[in-house]
Formats: structure tokens, C-alpha cells, sequence
């Protein structure tokens, strides 16, 4: 009776739970894979005729930058390296680049980070980061920097300006508070994300939970059973996204109430259809 119960209701439902994951898990693959670090282009060449005379930390070969954003972000740039000595340096280029002249120019060591803006690659941003920088900014940090701020759906969004202002922001703050694992803030794109995930997970949780023999209220062994899947999807994928990126409460509760609703609803669906069949 069991092998019957199980090949006639478990496993649809499996099917559809394991298409669902993997749908989730390409989805969150298509977000987060990462162009390659500092491209080849920004040091693929060697022409320091291209650097200005006086000493700048931005070279806005590419003009992303209007002139007055130019000049206070420069003013920010040096004002925050002597408060704290890291030495943040932007280059934007398009089809002229002063290449591997810029680091002589900047002087770039283990201290530095160069942001390159470059429009022809799939992404806007890419970075040099110095060896300092790691044991406070892990690498994956940068690659979901670059992938927010520098997708083609942000700079289309919000310009290539605030995608360099973003992503500079993101790192002195982190570097303010003394490093982060991940880039503060949560987008709505991310968000809406772990919302799904944590609806998924409430719904493998409500199918797992319905009774399964008369009297019994709620099947706990089945929901344990099913408990690495559903926790996944709704702790690892739905809540910790969001406790590591923002203290703000109300994405937290609404994903927990998604899960709440979907697992509700799971859960139901056996008692709504029985009572809708029709008496014979």
C-alpha cells in the first residue's frame, strides 16, 4: 500500500519539486556567473602619451563622468586615502587606453584597486584588485560587485555613471567596517529571487507535511525526510541572501511569510479537492 501511496502521489510531486530546483538553480547561475576579473584590454597596450600631466586619480578616457562628478569623486577618492591609505584609482577607456602606463602613473601595489570601465565587454567593470585587499574582500565579493553594478540591465538602468559611483561606494564602505563577504545591500532583482525560492521551499514543505493515514494532522517523518530539500531552498537560498546583505526586516518577513503561505497552501490542497469533488 505504501509503494502504491509513494509511485502515485510522491513522486509527481518529486518530479515537479526537482523541476522546480533546477529551474531556481539555473536562474541563480544566468545571475551571478561572472565576467572574467581585469580584462586583457586595459593592459593590452602601453601608451602613456594618453596620461594627463597632472597627478589624478581618475583618467575618464571614456567620459562615463559628467565634469562635476569628475571632480568631487576625485576630491572623495584622495580625502579617502588619507583616511584610511587605501588608494582607490578609476580608468574609463572605449577605443583609446593608456594600458599598462597606468600603473607606473598610480604607482598600483597591493594596496591599490583600479577600477576599468570599459563599454565593449559584457560587462562594464572590472577591477585589479591588490593582495591586501583579500583578507577583507574575498574574491567572490568582487565578482558579485562587478556582476551588480556593471550588468548591461544596471548601466541601461541607471547609466554608466552611477554603475562606477555604486560599485566605489560598495567598497569603502566595506572597507570602512573593517571587510565584508558579500556587497552590502540588497537589489530587488535579488530579492525577488530568494522571495521565489522561499515560496518553493514552503510548498515542498506543505506537500511533505499532509497526512498520510487517518487521525494523523501533520506527517513530521515525511517533512524531516523532505527537511534538507526544503531547508535549502527557504534558509540557504531564501533567508541567508538577505541577513548577510541588509539589516532591514521587511524583505526577512516577507520571505518567511511566503514560505509560511506556500507551505499552507501545500498543505490544503488534498482537503480543498476532496471537498470540491462532487458526491455520487
Amino acid at each position: 500500500m505504501l509503494n502504491v501511496f509513494v509511485t502515485g502521489t510522491i513522486q509527481p510531486y518529486l518530479r515537479w519539486v526537482l523541476r522546480s530546483v533546477a529551474v531556481i538553480v539555473v536562474m541563480m547561475l544566468v545571475w551571478s556567473s561572472p565576467a572574467p576579473l581585469l580584462g586583457t584590454a586595459a593592459y593590452a597596450y602601453n601608451n602613456p602619451e594618453l596620461l594627463p600631466a597632472v597627478q589624478t586619480p581618475i583618467i575618464d578616457l571614456a567620459k562615463a563622468l559628467t565634469s562635476e562628478q569628475e571632480v568631487t569623486l576625485a576630491k572623495d577618492l584622495e580625502d579617502f586615502e588619507q583616511e584610511t591609505g587605501w588608494k582607490l584609482r578609476v580608468l574609463t577607456q572605449f577605443e583609446r587606453t593608456p594600458g599598462i602606463a597606468v600603473k607606473d602613473y598610480w604607482g598600483l601595489d597591493d594596496h591599490s584597486v583600479l577600477l576599468v570601465a570599459d563599454p565593449r565587454g559584457g560587462n562594464l567593470l572590472n577591477f585589479s584588485v591588490g593582495d591586501d585587499f583579500y583578507p577583507l574582500m574575498p574574491r567572490t565579493f568582487w565578482i558579485e560587485l562587478q556582476t551588480r553594478f556593471g550588468n548591461q540591465f544596471f548601466v541601461r538602468e541607471h547609466g554608466e555613471d552611477q554603475s562606477i559611483l555604486e560599485a566605489l561606494n560598495s567598497i569603502k564602505t566595506c572597507l570602512r567596517q573593517g571587510g565584508c563577504q558579500v556587497v552590502p545591500g540588497l537589489p530587488r532583482e535579488q530579492w525577488v529571487l530568494t522571495l521565489v525560492t522561499s515560496i518553493v521551499g514552503g510548498v515542498v514543505c506543505g506537500f511533505a507535511a499532509q497526512p498520510r493515514k487517518d487521525g494523523q494532522l501533520v506527517a513530521w517523518q515525511w517533512a524531516l525526510i523532505f527537511s534538507p530539500l526544503w531547508g535549502i531552498l527557504f534558509i540557504a537560498f531564501g533567508i541567508a541572501p538577505v541577513i548577510t546583505r541588509t539589516s532591514d526586516w521587511l524583505p526577512l518577513f516577507r520571505n518567511v511569510a511566503g514560505f509560511m503561505i506556500g507551505a499552507l497552501v501545500a498543505y490544503l490542497t488534498p482537503f480543498l479537492t476532496r471537498s470540491s469533488a462532487p458526491e455520487l
